[in-house]
């Protein structure tokens, strides 16, 4: 019955429903990382996190799972796919700083993000290619690179029609 039509509606109807489900956890929406590290020596490669479930407990937080979402809309399937990449780094940048589970979920209804010619940076969401090591931005200047440091296989799930998501646990 939910309609999730955009990355905004996405994380909505997904934090409402998870609010309902951990009714002792908070549920944050795009809550900055100074807030749960305020002096860490890693350097973000995003500054805030989609969804974020915690416990406050007399003021000890107790980190339970950051998540990265992503609905392309406008096609730039290179961009978009080097824009997945980033949000795999942060989500292990943000495993490694505390938090017990990191997720990334990627939602696409344009087939052109899982189907098709499967050279460069299409390999890892078209065929399955393991994602993992040093990716180079593919399009434009190509001087921006970002570093995967666990490996994971893009694994595409029907939802209905042509609409597909993965969801990465990170490690």
């Amino acid at each position: 019955d939910l309609e999730i039509y955009n990355e905004f509606s996405l994380q909505h109807e997904l934090g409402c429903f998870l609010r309902n489900e951990l009714e002792t956890k908070k549920v944050q929406f795009e809550r900055n990382v100074s807030y749960f590290f305020h002096s860490s020596n890693i350097n973000f490669v995003k500054k805030e996190i989609d969804i974020s479930i915690f416990e406050d407990k007399n003021s000890i937080i107790l980190l339970d799972a950051a998540i990265e979402l992503k609905y392309p809309r406008n096609g730039q399937y290179p961009e978009q796919m080097f824009s997945f990449c980033k949000d795999i780094q942060f989500a292990e940048q943000l495993k490694l700083s505390g938090f017990k589970n990191a997720f990334v979920v990627i939602f696409a209804d344009d087939r052109l993000f899982y189907e098709g010619n499967d050279n460069g940076i299409y390999g890892y969401f078209r065929n399955s290619r393991l994602l993992t090591g040093v990716v180079q931005k593919p399009t434009g200047a190509q001087d921006q690179t970002v570093t995967i440091a666990g490996s994971y296989k893009i694994e595409w799930n029907d939802v209905m029609n042509s609409l597909k998501y993965t969801v990465i646990e990170v490690s």
